[in-house]
């Protein structure tokens, strides 16, 4: 699956733990199956916008800055990857 996908799922379990929320409780309130949430947040789906409204309204945000938040993370662990590799070197 792409960084951009892993690093929206890391946004969204970040942004409902910051709430004290559980899966369970972000599927409740975004009508999403709980399962469903654990995958999102593991990385291993790729959802559509509309599930992005859903989660980023659930949660009190606006659905760009859900996917902005994801966009940092997937730019933090590539810039961390690079310098990794530069270790290793």
């Amino acid at each position: 699956m792409s960084s951009l996908v892993k690093g929206f799922g890391i946004a969204v379990r970040q942004s409902r733990e910051g709430q004290g929320w559980s899966q369970e409780r972000l599927a409740e309130h975004a009508d999403l199956n709980r399962s469903y949430v654990g995958e999102i947040e593991r990385g291993r789906v790729i959802v559509s916008l509309a599930t992005v409204e859903k989660l980023a309204l659930a949660l009190g945000l606006a659905p760009s800055m859900l996917v902005t938040r994801g966009e940092t993370i997937q730019s933090a662990n590539w810039v961390r990857g690079l310098g990794l590799a530069a270790i290793a070197c």
